[in-house]
């Protein structure tokens, strides 16, 4: 087995075999090749929510878990991924002719309205995912890729590095800000639907939704509540501020480099810097220029706290919409009854 099986990662992009665990999060390999943080990992409990999500969904919206699994045992893949999907090979002519040949009684209108509320779930459950896998994949690089190539040998002190293998580093962070925004998108989403779930299929609903961002929160009933991700704080205000300015403005550091401080010869830390953020979690800005590194802000050992963080605050959030979606299911059918 290969010796790479046996290390951890660490924040300083040292690895090493005899992690101090006690003192911090280390990275750790899973069978199938994925780093996880040793503490902090919040993904599976968020998965859990999410497929009880899917379950209240179906109910909500079929009536009975029975009915829509009985309804599943009859229905076309093509329902739940045409366009969608890359395994469903039809064309958006086709998708609509299709629809035109089932009888009036099928629950079409219902099952792809349910469909499209479920990939909203789902992209919460992928991005979620990617972003846990993205992180992994930025400390294998800070602590496995060679930084610069020849090896040369190097005098005592902190010596900066650019390369392709830093440029990988810069593209794999700056990402994983792009997905956790992602998150807060499908997240805003997610809970406008639940809270004008669409209850009439004489046609194919649009989602109400459709086309909300993070930024219609204010629409949201959860909007502010403490420890979600609709309160107002530094994390998500940094999320949002890099976020926006990775796409609108491009990089984080106009010449991206990883730094490396050498003692007796050797490498013992690398790290990265982050542009200064202010108490509110914005860039620290003065006319034209925003990326100032006065505070010596190493991202690599602040990251895993921010991912924890964010999880912990997805979590909570995807709890309080089940329990409002549920509540809401039990006061639907005291009326019914």
């Amino acid at each position: 087995m290969s010796k790479i099986q046996y290390l951890y990662l660490s924040l300083n992009g040292i690895p090493t075999e005899a992690p101090a665990l006690s003192e911090g999060v280390y990275f750790k390999r899973d069978p199938q090749g994925a780093w996880y943080p040793t503490q902090g990992n919040h993904l599976y409990a968020i998965d859990a929510v999410c497929v009880r999500l899917h379950d209240a969904f179906a109910e909500q919206i079929f009536g009975d878990l029975g009915r829509f699994y009985e309804f599943l045992k009859i229905a076309p893949e093509f329902l739940s991924t045409a366009g969608m999907n890359s395994e469903a090979a039809v064309s958006k002519e086709l998708f609509n002719q299709l629809l035109g040949k089932f009888p009036p009684d099928f629950p079409v209108n219902e099952a792809l309205y349910l469909f499209d509320c479920r990939k909203l779930i789902s992209g919460v459950q992928e991005c979620s995912k990617e972003v846990m896998q993205l992180q992994g994949e930025f400390y294998q690089v800070l602590n496995l890729e060679q930084m610069f190539f020849p090896n040369i040998e190097e005098d005592d002190g902190v010596r900066y590095v650019t390369s392709p293998v830093v440029t990988k580093l810069y593209a794999l962070l700056g990402f994983i800000y792009i997905r956790l925004h992602s998150l807060l998108d499908y997240v805003t989403k997610l809970a406008i639907e639940t809270e004008k779930l669409k209850s009439q299929f004489d046609s194919y609903p649009r989602l109400a939704s459709k086309n909300s961002l993070y930024s219609d929160r204010k629409k949201v009933s959860l909007n502010n509540r403490k420890g979600t991700l609709f309160e107002t704080c530094p994390l998500l205000t940094e999320i949002e501020s890099v976020r926006n300015h990775l796409i609108h403005d491009g990089l984080i550091d106009d010449m991206p480099k990883a730094y490396r401080v050498i003692s007796n010869g050797e490498c013992v830390e690398k790290f990265l810097l982050f542009p200064d953020l202010d108490a509110g979690g914005r860039f620290e800005a003065f006319k034209n220029r925003n990326l100032f590194y006065g505070n010596e802000n190493k991202i690599n050992r602040r990251l895993p706290g921010v991912i924890q963080t964010f999880q912990e605050r997805l979590l909570s959030t995807l709890e309080l919409l089940e329990e409002n979606f549920r509540g809401n299911e039990q006061i639907n059918g005291a009326s019914d009854g």
